[in-house]
């Protein structure tokens, strides 16, 4: 079905005659510089809002511990639907809400490579690392439709600026070959996502992405093509991903696809994600509804006893499966700001050597085996 045929809000003209239109949702509009908005069958429950950007550079704020300065973000909301997803509370800043609106009402920059491009030739862009997938994925599904990647990742590498991209989307394949072309230019980093290889348990708390083995063909695809590809192992989460089986699962599977790197830490719930999590445990684990409540407390971090015997863990089946030496996430000290382990991203996933500000791991495995009873 034509996706022209299937805008809801044209700008300025008249549906093409004969065309069946879905109906208009109740999506609280308007948008900074929205052409349309599109709904088609093919992406059933989700409206694409195109909107021309007078921008696209992003300035990471500063004091920010994350090893990168500058951002691009193709698409606000995400249809990978992720229960956990950290980026919810951003959708609040368009006046959409945080739960199903951020999964469903999926915001487009469409003019996203011809503004960077523009930005990226002014005298003053000193091609400092800039940093795809932030906040929301860019290889979601409707890449598949709109392909903004191929322009953005060719402004970066034509003008010299490196980059870097975080993905859980398997469509990331489809640019294998210019990355390889861009990473002959400047360094190239790659990371995915992925937590987990439980399939249903990942259909679950990720309900609109590739599954895990999906993503692990993906790791092994961009090794073969000589491309580094760290992996984000993060959220695990209490009781569903962090039992010694699944952790030496992941591990194993991740060391077999060929990561470079990998960082793993537990859940994180800032406000937004939260509400939506825990309405999602409710319905789907009642059991653990209240162990969250009492592991989170009234903030976003698990309980620092928590985090240090996740640490124990991941050091242990880092070790056992050959990662313990590579850069990434460490719980090397809890009394620190916890918002440390945000930044810390696995090898391969940012140019260069290893991930900037990451500090080595500790020697030596930590022993103990129980998960705390506390909770």
């Amino acid at each position: 079905m034509r996706w022209d045929a299937q805008a809801l809000k044209p700008s300025g003209e008249a549906l093409p005659a004969g065309s069946a239109a879905g109906p208009a949702s109740p999506a609280l509009l308007p948008l900074a510089g929205l052409v349309r908005s599109v709904s088609t069958p093919e992406f059933a429950g989700v409206t694409f809002h195109e909107v021309t950007a007078k921008s696209v550079l992003n300035k990471v704020a500063a004091g920010s511990r994350m090893p990168f300065e500058w951002t691009v973000n193709p698409y606000r909301g995400c249809s990978h639907a992720c229960v956990y997803c950290f980026a919810r509370k951003s959708h609040t800043y368009l006046d959409f809400d945080s739960g199903l609106d951020f999964d469903s009402q999926v915001v487009v920059k469409i003019n996203a490579a011809e503004v960077l491009r523009k930005e990226l030739a002014k005298p003053s862009w000193q091609r400092h690392h800039v940093a795809l997938g932030t906040n929301t994925d860019p290889y979601q599904r409707a890449e598949g439709r709109y392909q903004l990647m191929p322009g953005i990742i060719g402004a970066l590498a034509d003008s010299g600026t490196p980059l870097s991209i975080l993905t859980k989307g398997t469509l990331l394949a489809r640019d294998i070959p210019l990355l390889k072309h861009a990473a002959a230019q400047v360094p190239v980093g790659v990371g995915i996502s992925l937590a987990m290889t439980d399939e249903r348990l990942a259909e679950a708390v990720e309900p609109g992405t590739p599954g895990p083995r999906a993503r692990l063909k993906l790791v092994s695809r961009l090794r073969d093509a000589g491309l580094p590809c760290g992996v984000m192992a993060m959220p695990i989460l209490p009781w569903l991903s962090d039992s010694d089986e699944a952790l030496d699962s992941l591990f194993g599977s991740l060391a077999a696809a060929g990561a470079t790197g990998v960082t793993a830490g537990a859940l994180y719930l800032k406000p937004g994600t939260r509400e939506w999590f825990m309405q999602w445990i409710a319905r789907e684990h009642p059991q653990l509804a209240g162990k969250y409540r009492r592991l989170y407390g009234s903030g976003s971090y698990a309980s620092k006893e928590y985090r240090a015997w996740l640490a124990g863990r991941i050091r242990y089946f880092k070790s056992r499966h050959g990662f313990l030496g590579s850069s990434g996430f460490s719980h090397r000290d809890l009394n620190d700001d916890p918002r440390e382990e945000e930044a810390q991203y696995p090898a391969g996933s940012i140019p260069g050597p290893g991930a900037p500000g990451a500090a080595a791991y500790s020697a030596g495995v930590n022993a103990g085996t129980a998960q705390p009873t506390l909770f």
